[in-house]
């Protein structure tokens, strides 16, 4: 079994949102969302709690379909009904409390139903070694080295087990991934494995939406910033406009966040209006 490598051109949307929206009954979770995802890019999404984060979130990883505006893939309107459809269109989503099988080993958890086999008809077999073999490799590829693929997943630390769920996506050709921080705290030694395949899946040419709370993290690895407030974008950064003490300073809820949202806020009311 060839191993499904997509590599996208650089610098392209492979995501859009343009003008999107989703309530919940009269409140708008999200409200005229606008933001290009680039193909071999990092976007930050940074906000306090409330933001709509996590309704962002469930949007592309098809938890929660839009109820306004569109959603683009490489150019095309699509709308996920469910994590499912939003897979199998090349969106991967690594979630905040991921789960892994423990007393599974760790190649059982990479192929999970996808496993490789050889021989033919009533021949066919597991192929178990060559599962340990594309484990080990695309395990490194993302930064975890030195790793015995028998051991049971639970002996993963933390950062490790979204690595080898961004391995995973890698290997069997996503297009895009999502990844919701983890909310427990993570060690700096954790913290690099996660932020390392990250930027080894930025390298594959996927477009990348990092869901953070650290805005020096962020400030490391993120090519552009997207500030959310009340579900509305606040601000939409680059590399170039900020610095990591700037970023610092936003989500502190300095003068400079608080003048974007009531920015935001008197130009809602002035649509309102209309």
């Amino acid at each position: 079994m060839t191993e499904p490598v997509h590599r996208a051109a650089p610098h392209l949307p492979e995501l859009e949102l343009q003008r999107l929206s989703v309530h919940f009954g009269s409140v708008a979770a999200l409200s005229r969302v606008s933001v290009t995802l680039p193909a071999g890019e990092i976007t930050c999404v940074l906000g306090e709690n409330g933001s709509g984060k996590s309704t962002l979130v469930s949007v592309l990883s098809g938890l929660r379909p839009h109820d306004e505006g569109q959603l683009l893939l490489s150019g095309e309107p699509v709308r996920f009904r469910s994590p499912r459809q939003a897979r199998a269109a090349g969106i991967a989503t690594v979630w905040q409390d991921l789960a892994v099988a423990p007393l599974l080993s760790i190649w059982r958890n990479f192929f999970l139903g996808a496993e490789p086999t050889r021989g033919v008809g009533p021949l066919r077999r597991l192929d178990v070694e060559k599962a340990r073999e594309t484990t080990v490799r695309a395990m490194a590829r993302v930064g975890v080295t030195h790793l015995d693929p028998d051991q049971p997943a639970s002996t993963l630390q933390a950062g490790a087990r979204q690595s080898l769920a961004i391995a995973r996506a890698m290997h069997f050709g996503a297009r895009a991934l999502i990844v919701d921080e983890p909310t427990a705290p993570l060690t700096v030694n954790q913290q690099t494995l996660l932020l390392q395949a990250i930027v080894a899946a930025r390298t594959q040419g996927l477009a990348v939406l990092l869901v953070t709370n650290n805005p020096r993290y962020a400030h490391l690895v993120g090519d552009r910033f997207l500030l959310l407030a009340h579900g509305s974008v606040a601000g939409l950064l680059t590399r170039d406009d900020v610095d990591a003490a700037d970023l610092m300073r936003l989500m502190a809820g300095g003068e400079e966040f608080n003048a974007l949202t009531e920015a935001l806020t008197a130009l809602h009311s002035e649509l309102g209006d209309r």
